[in-house]
């Protein structure tokens, strides 16, 4: 576990909730293996414009710390190695649906109001 983690005690269950996907990327790790299934390192730094490699690092550890992702190494040369959502990853996922629904309406009051800033597609 890192430096700083917690595991308890929690006021709720959002908050032991909030534990596990605080971090800019987390939640965009799991949409990400969630849509596009088993990725490898460079595929999802690619995925996530943006991410630093160091963030993405630090992040994929303690998801896999957490039981959220699978890493899987393969000795070949060069080496290769894949993150999928364990069941517990999916379930998290399956839990921040209402979420996402929620984020999706959002967007449309902002963009409907002309107050939603839009970020530029990568070069």
């Amino acid at each position: 576990m890192t430096a700083g983690a917690r595991r308890g005690p929690y006021i709720c269950g959002i908050d032991a909730g909030m534990d596990v996907v605080t971090g800019k990327w987390k939640s965009l790790i799991l949409w990400e293996l969630h849509n596009y299934g088993t990725r490898r390192f460079g595929e999802l730094r690619r995925g996530l414009p943006g991410v630093s490699e160091k963030m993405l690092v630090q992040h994929l550890r303690e998801m896999e710390e957490d039981g959220l992702l699978d890493r899987e190494i393969y000795r070949e040369v060069p080496p290769r190695v894949e993150y999928s959502l364990t069941p517990h990853g999916i379930s998290l996922n399956e839990a921040l649906g209402a979420l996402g629904s929620w984020g999706q309406q959002r967007v449309k009051r902002l963009a409907a109001e002309g107050s939603l800033i839009e970020v530029p597609p990568p070069a």
